[in-house]
């Protein structure tokens, strides 16, 4: 296949016109969904009665998830915890209902699927405070990772690139977030985690791609920054897509294979590897184009004295 070849000659910023469109629906639609809908936040931040469940033998999730489904609760969270005998059951707060009602009405439905086998080991309500604490916090650990990643982009290469990598991984971060506020997907714990992948595979990707900018701004000296950006492109092109390929078959693997409890987390990297392997060759790159990035920015700085030193 040609796009594996070392050499492309793919003029992509012809077409940055209609990748800013592209990008420009793509993060409106992602602001709306957010405003207007929000995510939809898993037991991790809305909290909800956690119940530890025992049973005499091996039991299997996808019936205790088809038994509370059909009584209704659809949404708990079921994971086994310990041992195959032993099961975790979170279930989100209902208005009007204790906790401990739901909790009975839990123990009553997989007793009742289970002939009466299941026994309560434990009951506990984790209430909102927490989830609203786990939310700020994780709030505050992306804001930290973006800063982090400005501070030392503009460290190993320049401001312009710094700008650049930080536009990237917001919108990264946006559409991704923008994805589970339009379709309503739950957000929890593990999907945040995931976000934060997102951002250190998309920032990498990135990083790639402004170190071959940088390497041709020194040496093609004589060409639009423009070009020295499409060549740049053209020539990590190969890298960027068998990365992202490689890597988008193994989170496709955990997402149709992994089990419920890792879906969300394979469900944000899908999407973080494909709008990260658009955005480190559009957003990231245009951005630094049109800060007017050229190859005076990137020349090494002389020191004062130097064409004394050197005739010594």
């Amino acid at each position: 296949m040609h796009f594996f070849k070392k050499d492309t000659h793919f003029n992509f910023m012809a077409k940055r016109k209609w990748a800013l469109a592209f990008s420009a629906i793509l993060l409106t639609v992602s602001i709306v969904s957010l405003v207007g809908k929000g995510l939809n936040f898993g037991l991790d931040f809305t909290g909800g009665t956690l119940l530890e469940v025992g049973y005499p033998q091996a039991v299997e999730l996808a019936g205790i998830r088809k038994s509370l489904s059909e009584a209704h609760y659809g949404h708990a969270v079921v994971q086994h915890f310990g041992t195959a005998r032993d099961v975790l059951v979170r279930v989100a707060p209902r208005e009007g209902i204790s906790s401990s009602e739901i909790g009975d009405a839990i123990l009553k439905v997989l007793k009742e699927s289970s002939d009466g086998e299941a026994t309560m080991r434990r009951q506990e309500y984790v209430g909102p405070q927490v989830g609203d604490e786990l939310r700020d916090d994780g709030g505050l650990a992306m804001i930290i990772a973006l800063g982090c990643v400005l501070v030392y982009v503009m460290m190993r290469f320049e401001w312009r690139f710094a700008v650049g990598s930080v536009a990237a991984l917001i919108h990264d971060v946006l559409i991704t977030l923008g994805c589970f506020a339009l379709f309503q997907w739950d957000f929890d714990l593990t999907v945040l985690a995931a976000v934060l992948a997102v951002i250190g595979y998309s920032l990498n990707d990135t990083i790639v791609v402004f170190d071959r900018i940088r390497e041709n701004f020194r040496r093609m000296r004589k060409v639009s920054a423009v070009e020295v950006v499409n060549t740049s492109l053209n020539q990590t092109l190969s890298r960027t897509l068998m990365t992202s390929i490689t890597t988008l078959l193994v989170v496709l693997a955990m997402l149709f294979l992994g089990g419920e409890l890792i879906h969300g987390f394979a469900l944000v990297l899908v999407v973080g590897i494909l709008v990260g392997t658009y955005s480190s060759i559009y957003v990231a790159s245009i951005t630094a184009l049109a800060l007017n990035i050229s190859s005076v920015n990137l020349m090494p700085v002389e020191k004062e004295g130097a064409d004394q030193e050197n005739m010594i």
